[in-house]
């Protein structure tokens, strides 16, 4: 009889499975992904998978809940390097045009997910609302520190450009968005 995995095997095993799924999920849709498949492309067995996951809604949690940590740190790490307020939030939108044009840019994976199962899964959907409140609380923050009160419109304008570039596969919309925010905004 084997001996049972070490800590540090299931970390690996378990993170190799997130990025696996993760991958799978957005390029095809998590509902188009089957089990069977996250386990070929994983080399995990199933029975392995369900240790970690007790069903396929725990681990499209576990994936969304992991993408938005690295998903805010990236945005963030972008954003804070800009000193001036103003810029800051301008920066958000440059960000996003750099994430527009990576290759295999589908969209905003939350939006995604409650789409193919935000009435049907009470965790997916909370996960997404998780999501969407956090990045929203930091970009208060960021859009706060100009001391002009236009939170809403930037965080509308900002999904508004992701929606749309994920459906059109066109850049642009990040650019017009910060045009607009600009304006928001007002001069310097």
């Amino acid at each position: 009889m084997p001996a049972p995995p070490t800590e540090e095997r299931n970390r690996l095993d378990r993170a190799a499975l997130l990025d696996v799924a993760e991958r799978l999920f957005y390029e095809r849709g998590i509902q188009a992904v089957g089990m069977d498949e996250v386990r070929t492309a994983s080399e995990l067995p199933l029975k392995r998978i369900y240790r970690f996951f007790p069903g396929k809604e725990d681990l499209v949690v576990a994936v969304l809940r992991r993408r938005d940590q690295r998903w805010r740190e990236s945005l963030a790490a972008f954003v804070e390097r800009v000193p001036d307020p103003r810029e800051r939030v301008l920066a958000v939108f440059d960000w996003l045009a750099e994430w527009f044009v990576e290759p295999g840019f589908r969209g905003c994976a939350w939006i995604n997910a409650h789409g193919e199962l935000g009435s049907s899964s009470a965790a997916v959907l909370a996960e997404v609302r998780s999501h969407k409140r956090a990045f929203h609380d930091q970009l208060a923050e960021w859009v706060g520190a100009t001391g002009v009160a236009v939170v809403e419109p930037v965080f509308l304008l900002f999904e508004g450009a992701v929606v749309t570039a994920g459906i059109s596969g066109d850049p642009a919309p990040a650019r017009h968005a910060r045009a607009a925010v600009a304006e928001l905004l007002g001069t310097p």
